[in-house]
């Protein structure tokens, strides 16, 4: 939330910005996943956008997330939070999303101060099982098909209810990423160079 308030000051100072090479941020803020927020919400996406045009040079990470009060076993909007974040988060300049915890224990753990968070894979060491959690799997959509090295393009929805984002590969290879939280399917067509397929975003996916 006061992620450009910070960087502006920061940055408007010829001294200290030339010895700038990026701005990092932490996730946290979200008032539909989390007690301790402003119910009005601090999420403020756009707010990278403010940041990448106080000086488009600036590079701009996400270097924590986590979803808090322990595993979120069998929960799927977890997965969808990650999704819409990485999008909207990605269509605002981001360059690299980084989940704080990849696997933790069934505790949410181990932490010096009992605080017990969420992860992508929970180990549960009694059990002698790896449990592979929902954000696991959303993360994977955009880390198996977006490559090092690629470059986002405009990409735009026609239906509120899909969210987008889109990147060219090194290879010249186009990955899209379609977001569908809703609790119905939709068809839709993807639309590139003159070309059109239909596809499909199931419910909740």
């Amino acid at each position: 939330d006061d992620m450009f308030a910070r960087a502006h000051a920061v940055l408007s100072d010829p001294e200290a910005a030339k010895h700038v090479w990026g701005v990092a941020y932490h996730w946290y803020g979200d008032p539909r996943h989390e007690m301790w927020p402003a119910r009005e919400g601090q999420l403020r996406f756009d707010n990278l956008r403010a940041v990448h045009d106080l000086n488009p040079e600036i590079h701009i990470v996400m270097s924590e997330s986590c979803q808090e009060f322990g595993p979120r076993i069998g929960n799927w909007e977890m997965g969808e939070r990650y999704g819409e974040a990485i999008i909207r988060d990605l269509n605002n300049h981001l360059e690299a999303w980084i989940d704080w915890n990849l696997i933790l224990d069934s505790w949410g753990g181990p932490n010096h101060v009992q605080n017990f968070v969420s992860a992508p894979v929970i180990a549960d060491a009694q059990a002698n099982r790896v449990l592979f959690l929902s954000p696991f799997y959303y993360i994977g959509h955009f880390s198996r098909f977006i490559r090092p090295g690629a470059r986002r393009i405009l990409a735009a929805s026609n239906r509120d209810a899909l969210e987008a984002t889109a990147f060219v590969n090194p290879d010249g290879t186009v990955a899209a990423v379609v977001l569908n939280r809703g609790a119905y399917n939709i068809s839709f067509w993807i639309q590139s160079a003159g070309k059109s397929v239909q596809a499909e975003a199931p419910a909740n996916s």
